[in-house]
């Protein structure tokens, strides 16, 4: 009960901080404009849907826990979900420190689809060797289509981008790949940074290490 204790304090702890850092303008240097709902958009995205893809996460790596994950499917599935930490990372990391530009928007949705990928080689590789339970392929549903989700609000966030991609209204692309001219907060950047190691990396490393080291794991205990 104490690690449950714990592991709530701390996720409540990590996800306070990147809230706390949320506000209008951090994803995008365009002002405002009155009366739309570029601001909304904006605090979904920052204040709700990153917050639950961090919770699905970290419910994941529970719902492996209880399944007994080192004794069943073992480290080859614990690489995959690595694998799938290092896919996210790149378009978290991209519209952290780039401009939201053609290439950047297709560099997100690339990883998308191979993040999507590597989702069905997972549990395919672990349905064959383990029980996958409801609540962890609910849990899953969440980890698929937050993405997409995110994807979205950003494309929506920079519409005329998406546009100039298939030359709509007659724009443009510019295919270049810049550095923010607006860099977002540091308060904001190391808040969602130190989230990310805390509740993701942290806890599929010591997964990692768990299934690797089959005899010296403990069963979780309540």
């Amino acid at each position: 009960m104490r690690k449950v204790l714990l592991l709530g304090l701390g996720t409540g702890t990590a996800l306070s901080l990147v809230l706390r850092t949320c506000r209008p303008g951090t994803l995008s240097p365009a002002p405002p404009v009155p009366g739309d709902t570029r601001d909304a958009t904006r605090n979904v995205l920052l204040g709700f849907i990153l917050p639950v893809w961090l919770l699905a996460g970290i419910a994941d790596w529970w719902c492996h826990r209880k399944a007994d994950i080192e004794h069943t499917s073992g480290f080859p599935e614990s690489a995959l979900h690595l694998l799938m930490l290092g896919e996210a990372a790149v378009p978290v990391l991209a519209g952290l420190f780039l401009e939201i530009s053609p290439p950047v928007l297709l560099l997100m949705a690339g990883a998308f689809i191979v993040h999507e990928a590597t989702a069905l080689w997972d549990v395919t590789l672990a349905s064959k060797r383990r029980v996958v339970s409801p609540i962890e392929q609910h849990v899953h549903s969440f980890l698929e289509m937050i993405p997409l989700m995110a994807l979205a609000f950003v494309a929506v966030l920079h519409w005329p981008q998406v546009s100039s991609i298939f030359g709509m209204r007659g724009r443009t692309a510019d295919w270049s790949i810049r550095w923010k001219r607006q860099k977002l907060p540091a308060t904001y950047i190391g808040s969602l940074l130190a989230a990310i190691v805390i509740l993701e990396w942290m806890p599929y490393l010591e997964e990692a290490w768990r299934t690797s080291h089959p005899r010296k794991a403990r069963p979780l205990r309540f």
